[in-house]
């Protein structure tokens, strides 16, 4: 009888404890491990420099101590250089990085004499192991829009081979720059040039700026220009071979003109004269075209 009155409280007791589980997994509160980000694991040294090639142009990084300094390659803006800024630190630290496109990388670092390896390319990445290791950022100039979401986005734009705007272009000293095409999305205009260089010398872009002017003030000044700032620009290569084309992207708040303003796209040359000017009207910005049904391009 005693037996069987301490087998009936240790069934009673187990189904307490599992109750009381259950309780605590439907009370609504969730462990923040299982938000955790895995970070990279990688080893660092005093007299040799590590390079770490990402997908996305480098907007923020962040060090987890004084043991380690860390600086952007100078022109490129995906590769960051990092090393050690003193010999054989022996505790643990770490650093952080977030990109264009929106992914937050962090890294767990270590000290080796003899590191493995000093050259990483999270190009290779798988996209199911990078889920793992970085995770998506929102930026403000986005307005909560998923940043990675928009970098495919601008990727497959920019790849797609058709001219949808075929009146808008300026030619001179063997430069014809056009407006490709134009396409508007979640409250963004997508503007996709192509320069055509038939002449016999490289043609270098050295900015491209955007101004909303008057077109009936012909003395107008800067003052009263109004200068648009992109969102993002995707231009894998500004130099434009001789005999060649090229072509870049840029993003842009979208907006209207007034019936007297015009939109002027101006075009520099960098360390040149072969300046080009085209100018927008508000009917062409009113016909761009819509984003919808468009396969992206994950790679």
């Amino acid at each position: 009888m005693k037996i069987r009155c301490n087998i009936f409280f240790s069934v009673l007791l187990v189904l307490f404890g599992i109750c009381r589980l259950a309780a605590q997994e439907n009370s609504g509160f969730a462990s923040l491990s299982q938000a955790k980000l895995e970070p990279y694991k990688m080893e660092v040294t005093y007299n040799k420099t590590t390079h770490l090639l990402f997908p996305s142009p480098i907007r923020y990084v962040d060090l987890g101590s004084e043991n380690l300094i860390a600086n952007k390659a100078e022109d490129v803006a995906n590769v960051l250089r990092i090393k050690s800024s003193v010999r054989d630190f022996e505790e643990e630290t770490n650093f952080s990085v977030i990109t264009q496109d929106g992914k937050f990388y962090n890294f767990d670092v270590f000290y080796s004499s003899y590191p493995d390896t000093l050259n990483y390319d999270l190009l290779k990445l798988q996209r199911n192991q990078e889920k793992e290791y970085s995770t998506d950022v929102l930026f403000e100039e986005l307005k909560g829009e998923s940043s990675s979401l928009t970098e495919l986005l601008i990727r497959t734009l920019y790849q797609l081979p058709k001219r949808t705007v075929k009146h808008i272009g300026s030619k001179s000293f063997g430069i014809q720059f056009l407006l490709k095409s134009l396409y508007v999305h979640e409250g963004k205009f997508y503007f996709i040039f192509q320069i055509k260089n038939k002449s016999s010398i490289s043609f270098d872009v050295d900015f491209v700026t955007f101004k909303i002017t008057d077109k009936k003030n012909l003395k107008r000044t800067a003052v009263q220009d109004k200068v648009l700032s992109p969102l993002r620009t995707y231009s894998p290569n500004p130099t434009v071979n001789y005999q060649s084309d090229g072509e870049f992207l840029y993003l842009i708040d979208q907006f209207t003109l007034l019936e007297d303003q015009v939109l002027e796209i101006d075009i520099t040359e960098k360390a040149g004269g072969r300046h080009q000017k085209i100018k927008i009207n508000n009917s062409d910005l009113i016909a761009a075209k819509v984003v919808k049904d468009l396969k992206l391009r994950l790679k």
